[in-house]
């Protein structure tokens, strides 16, 4: 079981860095950090294909934080 929390607990650290990272290459008004990378291609459906991968990333990653905090609950319960 303590190779279980450490597991999970490693996950869960991970995801909480990757969701910050994420949140703020989003483009925001001022066009963001992720025009840097890539972001001004020009938008192709209202979003450019950049931001739109970025969004799915972004949404997999918080469904997985969300799943490694309620498997938390249920470990140190």
């Amino acid at each position: 079981m303590a190779a279980l929390r450490v597991i999970v607990l490693v996950i869960h650290i991970m995801l909480t860095v990757g969701i910050m990272i994420f949140v703020l290459l989003h483009a925001g008004k001022g066009g963001g950090l992720s025009g840097l990378f890539g972001g001004a291609s020009g938008p192709i459906g209202g979003t450019s294909i950049v931001q739109k991968n970025l969004d799915r990333i972004t949404i997999v990653a918080a469904a997985a934080f969300a799943v490694t905090t309620i498997a938390l609950i249920f470990i140190y319960k």
